[in-house]
């Protein structure tokens, strides 16, 4: 794995029917969504591999960016539904043996923190830190390339309030 992008799915209604892991968008999910993957597609972070939770909102969310990536193949692991920061990154890290660019489309915590881990282990600036610390909202992205010894450098990171989306939790 060369570069790893950590996505957070986007707004999403409050219950469902089926419980929360059939919780779906909001219009305003998929449209943050859909934001992300052009911003995310303009600075050529594209997923050879989407990751995907299988939650109905992560589908939805990888439904909405996946115009931006159409070469991206998206893999739907029920792992990832509420996984921890080691095993996202340890899913991400097998599943990057074959595959170069790896998007993991999840939930917080363990999205959170695996940004915020990445983040410090790349040396990003007390700022971004900072700011990711503070909120890893819906339609969040967190972006890291890796060398030969497997050791982050960080990227970006976006949230959908920075180009004009909802961006909230």
């Amino acid at each position: 794995m060369h570069r790893l992008i950590l996505l957070r799915h986007g707004k999403a209604e409050r219950t469902a029917p089926g419980g929360d892991i059939a919780r779906r968008l909001t219009d305003r999910g998929r449209s943050d969504a859909a934001l992300m993957g052009r911003v995310l597609a303009e600075r050529d972070l594209i997923p050879d591999v989407a990751l995907v939770s299988a939650a109905a909102r992560t589908q939805e969310t990888w439904a909405a960016v996946s115009p931006a990536f159409p070469m991206a193949r998206a893999e739907v692991t029920r792992d990832l539904y509420l996984a921890s920061e080691g095993l996202i990154l340890k899913l991400a890290e097998e599943r990057g043996e074959t595959a170069g660019s790896i998007m993991v489309i999840g939930h917080n915590p363990g999205l959170h923190m695996l940004a915020i881990h990445l983040l410090r282990l790349a040396g990003a600036g007390g700022a971004v830190i900072a700011r990711a610390e503070a909120k890893f909202a819906t339609s969040s992205a967190a972006a890291f390339t890796f060398d030969a010894a497997g050791r982050p450098a960080y990227d970006g990171l976006f949230h959908a309030s920075d180009f004009g989306g909802g961006g909230g939790e």
